[in-house]
């Protein structure tokens, strides 16, 4: 069953690359006691999400947070190398976190997965944006498969 507005969101931990090298991430510490809009997409690399979805919210992220969005967070099911390359390309610098979902635990847990198999890409997450206010979800917004209508940044920031 998805997450609906009002649901906590999941406690998950997962691996993120650092300076440091490979840590361990909880989605608790990225939530807790702050404003974040979350955005999640099918993959690092693909079209829509590399031409529109990621460079959206980079381009408004002082936008958001003007509106009091404290962080803004790039979710998909890709493994924390390709995250952090994908964001070093697309230049989100520290305007968004690439938070790497690589064996999909974020997006099982959230009920928002997206069966890509027949296109050769496994299990992937769905288009999405969510507010999380304090850990719970106050705004969700899922797009319909294979499109990108209600996700975008300026979506998120019509809705705070």
């Amino acid at each position: 069953m998805a997450v609906e507005v009002g649901s906590v969101f999941p406690s998950v931990t997962v691996k993120h690359l650092t300076a440091d090298g490979m840590q361990e991430l909880s989605t608790g510490d990225v939530f807790k006691g702050k404003k974040v809009a979350l955005f999640a997409l099918p993959g690092a690399y693909t079209p829509t999400c590399s031409a529109k979805h990621l460079p959206g919210f980079i381009e408004k992220a002082a936008e958001l947070k003007a509106k009091g969005v404290a962080e803004i967070v790039c979710l998909s099911v890709n493994d924390p190398f390709v995250m952090k390359s994908w964001g070093a390309e697309q230049k989100a610098g520290d305007a968004v976190f690439m938070l790497p979902d690589g064996n999909g635990a974020i997006t099982r847990a959230l009920g928002l997965e997206f069966d890509a198999t027949a296109f050769n890409l496994g299990i992937r997450s769905q288009r999405y944006a969510m507010i999380v206010e304090d850990g719970t979800i106050t705004w969700l917004a899922v797009d319909k498969p294979g499109s990108f209508e209600v996700s975008s940044a300026e979506a998120v920031l019509a809705a705070l």
